[in-house]
Order: C-alpha cells, then structure tokens, then sequence
C-alpha cells in the first residue's frame, strides 16, 4: 500500500498493510515548510520522507483581516527589538473604541507568544465584535504544487479553528476562563456570533479547495480543570457537530484536536461525528491512557497520538523504544491508529539528540507497526 493507502484506510477505521507514521508538524513533503528549508533539519527531513507518512499541513491562503473577517480595519503597528527578539506592538482602532494587543518572536524560533491579548474584558470584547462582519475569499492556487509535492506519500490537511477558540484567544488564558464562567451569557452569545463565521467561512473554504482532512483545533480551551464538562457540552460539541457534518458533505475526513484531559468530554467528542482524535494524551500531560481511550471509542475514532515532543527532544534511547512499544500495544489491534508526536520541533538549529530520537521512534515504529 502507499503512504496515502495507509492513512486513509486508517482513517476510516480499517486494518492496513502496518500503522501509518506521522511526525505530525515536521512535513516531509512541502517545499516551503520551515523544516524542509533549515540545514539544521536536513537529515531528519530525508530520514522522514523515507520511511514516514505524510501527512501535509496546508491550507488556502485568506484575505482576513480581523476575527474571521475581511472588512478593512484601522491598525497601527510598531515594532522593537529587544536581545534576540522582535517585539510587535499593534492598535487596533474600532468603532468602540481602541484596542491593544503584543507578540514577541525569538530569532531562530519558529512560533510568536502572545505578550497582550486584545481583550482584557467582556467590554473590549464588545469592542472587537463592533467591527463589521465580511466572509473570507480564499485562494487555492497553491494546491497544486503541494499535491504534486505530497503525491501518493500522504494526504493533505487543513487545520480551521473552532468557535470556542476565537472567542477564548481574545484573552489571556485566565482571564478567558473567568468571563466564561462570570459572565456566561456574554460568553456564550460570542461563542455562537463566532460560529456564524466560522460556518460561512468554513463553506466558502471548502467550496474554493477540499483537502482529505480537517484538523479542527480549539476543544482543549474547554476540558477540565479550565471549565467544567458541561460547558464543553455547551461550546463545544454542538458547534464542531456542524462543522463536522459540512466537511463529511464536502467528501473529507474530520479530525477533533484537543490536548490535555479529554476522560470526562471523550463521549462528547465521540457525539462531533469527528473520524479521528489527537494527540490522546497519557498523564500526566493528559488524563486517560492510550489503551483506555482505545477501549472506550477505538471502534468509533480513529486515534492518532500520543508521544510527547519532549520525549523526543530529551528522552533516552531505551525510553523512546519502550514509549513507542506501549503506544503499539496500546492502539494498534484492529485498526484505526496512527503513531504520532504530541507536537514537533520549532527551535533551530535543531539538536543532535532530537535527530537520534526521531530516527529511533521511526525504526521502532516501523519494527512492531506491521499487521
């Protein structure tokens, strides 16, 4: 079977040749990708695009501007460096009234913390909706150099976001839990205003191109201990349940992303329709073991997961043989798994032990994987 092969008979459940290998955020097969332009990931790039399957992070570029909208906004911006960082200062004039958002960049560090978000409360919130509403247009022309790239090595996958986490990234992370259960009739009205966007643009996306799956990411903003079950129930399953059932009737395959501790919503998430779920995170980063979660809805989902990155990144050789035999033994019998990290490298250079430890995961894999 070829890499695609693989994949999509995993995806809907089945038994293939051996479990697919994912390296999940290190893409072998996209020429423009960071990883595949750093000489510091050169020889893992090549170990990846040998014995790995491909699974390509790639969507349609869009003309957003704020919020899921393209309606023309009034911002000022300003950068400073500052040691080895790039500081970026952004105001963003609204008819209500101003407001104020930071990134910080490393060099050599391919991701931008958030320093200052643009809400602080419910009334900048308020703010930030004061800007009108336009739907996205999205432009696919890309699509086919990255297919030709990717070929029948794997399959391409976009990654929308939710509504719960448009609304939840307004704020630091605290403070969105608070406005969500101090104020949850405000919270909950900007939770189904974003999901208006969300399904308009997620419409017109898939009108524009399809990709084979969708990773939707957000769900994780409401497991606990952040907000309790029955507000993922709330703000979570309904909403992805749409958007679930418009990327089936697109022909595609939806995967639900959610970090952390999944034991008391994994039912909920069953109920998205969703086909696959990541990362499936043991403890103590989650809250149920691969094997458990394998039992409860492994003849419903496919699971894909669930080696964490610093493992990887600092584990011994003899931890990284053993991790990928439990996750074997834990999700591999009948089908419907697919090894992956947690998450992936985003430092350069990269560093010799992550080389060692990548290439022993994938040998490891490739040895006990087989059906």
């Amino acid at each position: 079977m070829t890499s695609r092969d693989l994949i999509l008979t995993t995806l809907g459940g089945g038994t293939a040749d051996r479990v697919p290998i994912s390296t999940y955020e290190l893409v072998g097969y996209n020429s423009r990708s960071f990883e595949n332009n750093d000489p510091s990931y050169a020889e893992l790039m090549q170990l990846i695009r040998e014995k790995t399957d491909c699974l390509c992070m790639w969507g349609p570029v869009s003309n957003e501007t704020f919020l899921g909208s393209s309606h023309p906004v009034d911002m000022d911006v300003e950068t400073e460096r500052i040691d080895d960082a790039t500081i970026t200062h952004r105001t963003l004039h609204t008819p209500k009234g101003d407001l104020h958002s930071a990134t910080k960049v490393f060099d050599n560090v391919h991701t931008t913390w958030q320093l200052e978000h643009w809400c602080k409360d419910s009334a900048d919130v308020d703010k930030a909706l004061s800007i009108p509403y336009a739907p996205l247009q999205y432009d696919a022309s890309d699509f086919a150099r990255v297919m030709a790239e990717v070929g029948d090595r794997g399959i391409i996958m976009d990654s929308p976001a939710d509504p719960l986490w448009m609304a939840a990234d307004l704020m630091e992370f605290g403070q969105y839990t608070l406005w969500a259960l101090t104020e949850p009739e405000h919270f909950a009205r900007t939770v189904a205003l974003m999901h208006e966007r969300v399904m308009e643009n997620l419409r017109r996306l898939l009108a524009v191109n399809v990709c084979d799956l969708y990773r939707i990411c957000g769900p994780e903003y409401a497991t606990p201990p952040y907000l309790p079950p029955e507000c993922f129930d709330q703000y979570v399953t309904p909403y992805v349940r749409e958007m679930v059932d418009l990327v089936h009737a697109a022909g595609a395959k939806a995967r639900f992303h959610c970090h952390g501790k999944i034991a008391q919503v994994l039912d909920m998430i069953v109920q998205t329709g969703t086909d696959a779920l990541d990362p499936c995170e043991a403890p103590p980063d989650g809250d149920i073991e691969l094997a458990d979660v394998k039992r409860r809805v492994g003849d419903r989902l496919c699971l894909f997961g669930n080696l964490q990155l610093k493992l990887l990144e600092h584990g011994t050789t003899e931890q990284v043989v053993q991790a990928v035999r439990d996750c074997m033994d834990a999700a591999k019998r009948g089908g419907g798994y697919v090894i992956m990290p947690t998450a992936a490298p985003i430092n350069s250079p990269l560093a010799s032990k992550t080389v060692d430890n990548y290439r022993c995961y994938i040998e490891t894999a490739l040895e006990c994987g087989a059906y």
